[in-house]
């Protein structure tokens, strides 16, 4: 018999918060009346005691203790329905803060998140690659322009959400560096530097695992319990969700997609990476060697003349190793989606994902079921925004497995 579908106004299974009535559970149950209303959006007491299982009286205490920490507002009564007039309550956006730092091989961005997971203040930079002892001070700089900015509210600033690449100084051939500049970043502890410049607790997760906690949690991760998740940058990189969690692996590193071999070893030869199809670099070369800007391919010049005949190059190049590695990960993951965002235009991701879907039809599906490649919500924003959700995720959710181990 097939099971009934739950009430429309209830959130799917999967990301479902239950309580617990049992004493001793206090701030665990705080934080499922948080993820209730994050989820849902504003709720009546009412709404929130069947959503979580908690029963009246509870919850009466949970709210009203959630009120005085500023953590929750009451909202105006809503009327017209049966029985008396209910008062929903909402995350005050105000109730806290975290900063979210992206550390790129072409730029760094800084975003003040509040409560409610909206973007407060934003800083970017771009350099053709970051130096450490330039680069540094600034952080510093940043982090603390954006704390004084909160004036009172300082004090709500619960942690720094640090987003990096494991190997920032990796593949430095292809970008040009020198070994001493990339043996400076492979092995200076970025955490332990910035944890230095300020009191509040700094996380750290590789970047394109950061990018895909944001899709979890803000973007296509609410719909989708199973995906592999692909960002398009400078450097390919992904990330993998299984059963509504970042899945880790034992060093933090899975979803490490640029490193897929595009094809067989032959003699000595060791096959071209992803990396070297499906990475953002590749379209920089294609616009210097006709000595056109390459920061193009981070914006909507990509796709006017006279860069638009290179990206289209790049595009059909890209699009076939993007299918060879949506392939590889159906067959070994059996996933609901996979999920494809990127550093570049919107548009430019839309002909990607076409391109792609293009490229999947000429291989061989037999065996398995097709995925469904499909664009992710969050954008550019991904890696700053996931590092910021962080804190606030370790500081108020109630499932404190979601990002597993997420980096040393």
């Amino acid at each position: 018999m097939t099971p009934p579908k739950p009430a429309p106004t209830e959130p799917p299974a999967l990301l479902r918060p239950r309580g617990s009535n049992h004493v001793g559970m206090r701030q665990f149950n705080e934080r499922v009346v948080l993820q209730a209303i994050r989820l849902n959006g504003s709720l009546p007491k009412a709404d929130i005691a069947r959503l979580t299982g908690l029963t009246a009286q509870t919850i009466g205490l949970i709210t009203t203790r959630l009120e005085d920490d500023d953590l929750v507002v009451k909202q105006s009564r809503v009327r017209g329905r049966i029985g008396q007039p209910s008062i929903p309550l909402a995350l005050n956006p105000d109730g806290a803060f975290s900063l979210g730092i992206k550390i790129g091989r072409r730029s760094a961005d800084w975003l003040l998140v509040d409560f409610t997971g909206q973007v407060r203040q934003r800083h970017s930079l771009d350099y053709a690659f970051p130096d450490i002892s330039t680069l540094l001070p600034t952080i510093a700089e940043n982090m603390q322009t954006m704390h004084d900015s909160l004036g009172p509210l300082k004090d709500r600033l619960v942690g720094i959400g640090l987003a990096a690449p494991f190997q920032m100084g990796g593949w430095h051939r292809m970008l040009g560096l020198s070994q001493a500049q990339s043996e400076a970043w492979n092995q200076i502890d970025l955490r332990a530097q910035v944890q230095a410049m300020t009191e509040v607790p700094v996380s750290y997760a590789k970047d394109t695992s950061a990018a895909c906690v944001a899709e979890l949690v803000a973007g296509r991760g609410r719909d989708l319990k199973n995906f592999l998740y692909l960002f398009v940058d400078t450097f390919v990189g992904g990330g993998l969700v299984i059963n509504s969690h970042l899945h880790g692996g034992v060093h933090g590193n899975s979803g490490a997609v640029a490193s897929l071999p595009m094809g067989l070893a032959t003699g000595r030869s060791a096959p071209d990476q992803l990396i070297s199809h499906a990475s953002l670099w590749e379209l920089e070369q294609r616009l210097m060697a006709r000595q056109l800007d390459p920061h193009a391919a981070y914006d909507e010049r990509a796709l006017t003349p006279p860069y638009a005949q290179e990206t289209r190059g790049w595009v059909e190049r890209a699009a076939n190793a993007l299918a060879h590695t949506v392939i590889s990960g159906t067959a070994f993951l059996d996933i609901d989606a996979v999920v494809m965002d990127g550093s570049f235009s919107r548009e430019l991701l839309a002909q990607l994902i076409a391109a792609t879907q293009d490229a999947l039809a000429r291989y061989s599906w037999e065996g398995l079921w097709s995925a469904n490649v499909i664009a992710g919500d969050v954008g550019p924003d991904a890696r700053a925004l996931g590092g910021a959700l962080m804190p606030l995720h370790a500081n108020f959710a109630p499932d404190r497995d979601l990002f597993l181990k997420t980096g040393a």
